[in-house]
């Protein structure tokens, strides 16, 4: 008898009915609960992504637009210096006896087309091409003896080209068709 007490003491009393019932609803309601915060902290670690998706294309977007606007600004900076090159260009065509003074002006002339082809400005030089209204501005036309019909017989001024823009349209002298 005492073995059978013992065993009754070492088995645990079934619980009722009721009590089961209870503790299983409570497991549905905690698996709900789990499922839905689940479900909810995945939602929040898809908007993270999403916000920090926008956020390196926006960068991206922003370090673009920088990039072009300050190409622009130097276009448009080297476009003014461009005067300043055809009168240095004119001086130095000039005769002076002063050669200190065209020693000078040739230094100085080196210099700022040595600093414009480091930013990529380069002379449109088409003389004897066939005319390309993307470079070029034809104000004058020219004799069947200058040249072949369509070409280029003389530069007027000179056209500039940073990169693929071009920064001035070329004026020359287009033999006649």
């Amino acid at each position: 008898m005492a073995l059978d007490k013992k065993k009754k003491q070492e088995q645990p009393a079934e619980e009722p009915a009721e009590t089961q019932e209870a503790t299983e609803e409570t497991e549905k309601e905690e698996n709900e609960a789990l499922k839905k915060a689940q479900a909810q902290a995945e939602e929040y670690l898809d908007m993270a992504q999403r916000v920090q998706a926008d956020f390196e294309n926006y960068r991206r977007r922003t370090k673009a637009t920088r990039a072009e606007a300050f190409e622009d600004g130097a276009r448009e900076f080297i476009k003014n210096l461009l005067p300043v090159v055809d009168n240095f260009e004119r001086a130095l065509a000039q005769e002076s006896t002063d050669e200190a003074l065209m020693t000078g002006v040739r230094m100085v002339y080196k210099q700022l087309t040595e600093a414009l082809e480091k930013r990529g400005v380069t002379p449109i030089d088409r003389l004897g091409e066939k005319f390309d209204p993307a470079l070029e501005n034809a104000v004058m036309q020219g004799s069947a003896e200058e040249g072949e019909p369509g070409t280029v017989c003389a530069v007027l001024q000179k056209g500039y080209k940073m990169g693929d823009a071009v920064l001035r349209h070329a004026m020359v002298k287009v033999v006649a068709e």
